[in-house]
This record gives structure tokens, sequence and C-alpha cells, in this order.
């Protein structure tokens, strides 16, 4: 009578182990049903305004055409996962052409001739954007300022 349970047991074991190798593992699928929230994408967008600005003043232009591009990932995230949000009547993609494309193009451009002499303008044109996208969008509590302080103490803006 143990003959067969031990027989059936050991059937049910090397069962449940074939099919566990048979089911393909992909750890790099396990989070791709997460989409963050437009709050974070936007906290991000301001670590990456204030490090562009950091950047530029300290005439980093790896860094702060670096920091340009990051804008750019985060803008087409907010566009991709948010194209609509809460109450803002404008789709979020509209929003950001009409008050980012041109600043950060200004900015690149400056970038790219290594202007220091033009930065702060276009960097303040940049931040008029964003407090206008705030305002249309009925999120104008949320006022944006060229950083006073560094607040990154683990990094060196300063070329080396």
């Amino acid at each position: 009578m143990k003959l067969p349970i031990a027989k059936f047991s050991l059937f049910l074991c090397v069962t449940t182990l074939f099919a566990a190798c048979a089911t393909p593992h992909h750890p790099q699928h396990e989070h791709s049903h997460y989409t963050p929230g437009l709050g974070e994408i936007m906290a991000q967008t301001a670590v990456r305004h204030a490090k562009l600005w950091f950047a530029g003043q300290a005439q980093n232009w790896d860094l702060a055409a670096y920091e340009v591009d990051e804008l750019h990932e985060g803008f087409e995230d907010a566009a991709k996962f948010h194209p609509t949000h809460k109450h803002i009547q404008q789709p979020i993609p509209a929003l950001i052409a009409q008050h980012m494309d041109q600043p950060l193009k200004d900015l690149e451009q400056t970038i790219k001739d290594k202007n220091s002499q033009t930065f702060n303008q276009h960097f303040d044109d940049l931040t008029v954007g964003c407090n206008a996208c705030h305002q249309i969008s009925d999120f104008g509590f949320n006022r944006v300022t060229r950083p006073t302080h560094n607040p990154f103490t683990n990094q060196t803006f300063e070329i080396r």
C-alpha cells in the first residue's frame, strides 16, 4: 500500500518540478505594468530643471546637454502615460508642445554653442514655460523658480 502512495508522490513532485521549469520566468517583465504618476514625472522634472541650472552656471555643457535630454524624456513620458489628467482641459502633449518645445530648443542651441551669455535667459524662458503650463492647467500654485542653492551635495557640477 505504501509503494503506490510513494510512486504517486514521486510522480506529483516530478510533474510539479517539470511544470515549474517549463514556465518561463522573465524578471524584466515583472514591473511592466507600472505607470509613473504625473506628479512623479513632474518631481523628477524639477530635479532635472535644477541640475540644468547648476550645470549651466558651471559651464558644464556636457552635463547641461544631458539634463535637457532627460527633460525631453520626462516630457515624452508625461505625454505618453498621461495624455489627459484630471480636470485639465487641454491634452498634456499639446500643453508640452505649446509651452516647452521652444524653450528647450533654444536651450539646446545655447548649450551647443556653449554660450553662457544666453544660457540664463533661455533657462528663464524654460521656467516661464513651466509656470505658464502650470497656470493654464490649474496647477498655478506650483511656481517654479531658479534654484537658489544646490541640494545635490553628492554631485559636482564643475568641469574637471
